[in-house]
């Protein structure tokens, strides 16, 4: 008998080998618990099944139920929700579950082999024998073995049902060599259960963290906490396209399913270096803002600048009367209109000038000269120019709001990006975010910055990520210096960034021709901001 045995034994034997390889390189959690029931009910030749999972409330968990004379399967990745409540551990009173197997076998750290339910004392199989009643199924041998991990804490449960003899296929009960087996392969499955709880812990970890980071600049900026979180959408957005056309130079374009991760990454990591800018610069409104806008105090020294003219004006008048010329009076008080007039002319200007524009003209920053020369007298009776000349430099700026210097600090931003992403340790899968992440505010042409690559020295995930970039501050509404932009104008805008070798052209045609910029305008833009887009009238696009 032995001799007979031995043979399936050994099949058996080198068959939980086998398991246990395939659970040790699983990533898929559900497809690793299918493994190990399946492998189980393989190895015993059980007709059913069912694993479960400690819950952290003290109840187990259906997880995988699978039954070969029934044809049932649910759980895992069947899609099939198992319809039957967690089993408590612990009763209401606090007292442990003992007349439940499963339960009883997880409390006590004890595998239960039952020969035949029908006739075990210690255990209540209500619910099996109603369960036979409805299906004619009939339920007679039961295994039911914790699960234990690397701590000895057991974290689950595996239960076989009907063992079934390969000769004479009739249901039998567990032997003591088929019990042992799945007590070798729980413990191999409770290891990789661990294992990718482990992964996955890390990994949620890791994510967390980064949408922390986002959190943070979005309580640091409002303006940008929001464009952190939608340059990743729009980046996967446009790589998925990519990944998806048939025609053109990116046809052969493609990222598994790790690299799509790896992106995805890099997308909420992008802009993580702005932790470090300055909320006045971050978020300056204003040519004139930093703590607060100076304009309110431009406006109080033109109120003087009247005051002070108004009291000259008076002692010419008073002047005129000692010498008998009353006939200058009316001229004096036109020439104070006319000079109140002017002021306030100019403040308007000064207050128009304030916001930030596409350009401002030389004829402009010339008014902003004249104005700024304008003398006003201070508490000592000294003269001094109505505007300072950080005030007329700073009005004077051509595009935005930002000077010279505070820009180089908001670029600052991407070195600090790559001085904090180059810094970690990461894994093999995600090696390239650095990469990806950095490469935002690089040019096709090689005036970009901070490394000043051209298009040959970026992959294709990183020039998604510049597109996305841009596209997402040109349409965002919860910029405090500009006004959100439609879609015609965003992708007009983006055009003529393709024709002056800014943009990947590919990545722009893929962008336009898929419809990407609907898909995500779709999804968070404003109604008003979703216009009727031609086609035809974007630079540089081609079909």
């Amino acid at each position: 008998m032995m001799d007979q045995q031995h043979p399936y034994l050994l099949k058996r034997l080198e068959r939980l080998n086998d398991i246990g390889v395939a659970l040790s390189s699983e990533r898929d959690n559900k497809r690793l618990l299918e493994t190990i029931l399946l492998g189980a009910q393989e190895i015993t030749n059980a007709d059913g099944g069912t694993l479960y999972t400690i819950t952290d409330d003290k109840h187990l968990k259906f997880e995988i139920m699978r039954n070969k004379t029934l044809d049932l399967a649910m759980g895992g990745t069947t899609g099939k929700e198992i319809p039957f409540l967690p089993i408590p551990l612990y009763l209401d009173d606090g007292r442990p579950n003992l007349t439940t197997v499963a339960a009883y076998a997880t409390v006590n750290d004890k595998t239960v082999n039952i020969e035949n339910v029908y006739s075990a004392q210690n255990f209540d199989f209500t619910g099996t024998r109603k369960f036979d009643e409805k299906t004619g199924y009939h339920s007679q041998s039961f295994l039911t073995i914790p699960m234990k991990n690397h701590e000895s804490e057991v974290i689950g449960v595996l239960q076989l049902i009907n063992a079934i003899d390969i000769d004479t296929h009739e249901i039998i009960p567990f032997s003591q060599a088929n019990q042992s087996l799945v007590e070798s392969l729980a413990s191999q499955a409770a290891v990789a259960m661990t294992n990718q709880n482990l992964i996955e812990g890390l990994k949620g970890l890791f994510e967390a963290f980064i949408e922390l980071m986002a959190e943070a600049i979005d309580q640091k900026s409002p303006y940008t906490g929001g464009h952190c979180r939608r340059v990743p959408e729009l980046t996967l957005m446009l790589a998925q396209a990519a990944i998806d056309t048939k025609e053109g130079p990116l046809k052969d374009f493609t990222l598994n399913e790790k690299e799509f991760y790896e992106l995805k990454i890099a997308g909420w990591l992008h802009d993580c270096g702005k932790v470090t800018t300055p909320e006045s610069v971050m978020d300056k409104p204003t040519k004139l803002s930093g703590i607060f806008d100076r304009i309110d105090l431009v406006e109080q020294r033109f109120e003087l600048l009247k005051k002070q003219a108004e009291c000259d004006i008076l002692k010419q008048q008073l002047e005129a009367l000692k010498s008998g010329q009353a006939h200058d009076l009316a001229k004096l008080d036109l020439q104070l209109a006319a000079f109140n007039q002017r002021c306030d002319e100019d403040l308007q200007f000064l207050r128009k000038s304030n916001f930030g524009s596409e350009s401002m003209t030389n004829e402009d920053q010339q008014r902003v000269i004249d104005i700024a020369a304008n003398q006003l007298l201070d508490a000592n009776g000294n003269s001094r120019p109505l505007l300072s000349e950080n005030e007329v430099y700073n009005l004077n700026i051509t595009r935005g709001t930002l000077t010279k210097e505070e820009r180089e600090v908001i670029n600052n931003h991407i070195v600090v990006t790559i001085h904090m992403l180059d810094s970690l340790p990461y894994p093999n899968s995600l090696k390239r975010v650095p990469e990806y992440a950095c490469g935002h505010h690089e040019r096709m042409d090689g005036r970009g910055y901070p490394r000043g690559l051209a298009r040959e020295q970026m992959s294709v995930p990183a020039r998604v990520m510049g597109i996305a970039d841009i596209f997402e501050a040109l349409t965002s509404k919860d910029r405090p210096y500009k006004k959100a932009k439609t879609l015609s104008e965003s992708l007009y805008i983006l055009g003529k960034m393709k024709v002056d070798h800014h943009i990947d052209p590919d990545l722009f045609d893929i962008f336009v021709r898929e419809k990407v910029y609907l898909r995500y305008a779709q999804l968070f833009l404003e109604s008003e901001q979703i216009d009727d887009v031609d086609e035809s009238k974007i630079p540089g696009y081609q079909p």
